[in-house]
């Protein structure tokens, strides 16, 4: 018999940080990295300038927080859109505007997503998910978790864009171990990443349409036409 191997909050977390890093990268177009060096902590935020959190259910419970500063979030909204082709004058140019919020938003979305298939594809585990929410600060927000979580565990990584922004991810999951009943292989199902990509440049793209849409018709109303 194979000898189990344990895998806990660390294994988690590395899945956790590739999908963060792959979808970021394929979305903007650009190198995201992430520090080698993890980060136990006592608590889990939500910081200046936006923050999102996503809860997790189902295979284990926790907690996922993404902080990023004003000029992060900036470089991956812009990023992201200019990679689909709009002008960059058409861009939002304050952190503070709904566009950037929503387009950060649906890039968690995504990373998420892309995070949950890896996760069923290298340990068989399936977790549910709220949807992601944005949050523009101004100071330091401590978040606490609506369920019953024995032993929590907090971990948090630094990335940073390709201009060297800085941004964070935070997990909090209960205290668990992972050891393998029985030997099996990884599904070869791989996720797509620039399929999840496509279709959430897609469905941007189709948001932006309806904004300005509804700009037009409200400047033809004033006009009385």
């Amino acid at each position: 018999m194979a000898v189990k191997k344990s895998r806990g909050i660390e294994d988690v977390l590395h899945i956790l940080c590739d999908s963060v890093k792959g979808v970021l990268s394929t979305a903007t177009g650009t190198d995201i990295r992430y520090s080698p060096m993890i980060q136990k902590t006592n608590k889990i935020c939500l910081k200046p300038d936006i923050g999102c959190f996503v809860v997790f259910s189902g295979g284990f419970s926790g907690l996922v927080v993404m902080n990023f500063s004003a000029d992060s979030a900036m470089e991956i909204y812009q990023n992201y859109f200019t990679s689909m082709g709009m002008p960059e004058e058409d861009l939002a140019i304050l952190h503070t505007s709904d566009e950037v919020g929503d387009s950060l938003g649906e890039l968690m979305n995504q990373c998420i997503g892309n995070f949950q298939n890896a996760l069923k594809k290298e340990f068989r585990l399936t977790v549910n998910q709220n949807q992601p929410k944005m949050i523009v600060l101004t100071q330091e927000l401590l978040v606490a978790i609506n369920a019953r979580i024995d032993a929590p565990q907090y971990r948090k990584v630094s990335f940073e864009t390709e201009k060297r922004h800085p941004f964070y991810v935070e997990l909090a999951m209960e205290k668990t171990e992972f050891l393998a009943l029985y030997p099996f292989k990884e599904e070869e199902e791989i996720p797509d990443v620039e399929a999840l990509i496509a279709e959430g440049k897609i469905n941007a793209k189709e948001e932006v349409s309806i904004k300005q849409n509804t700009v037009d018709e409200d400047f033809m109303k004033e006009l009385g036409l």
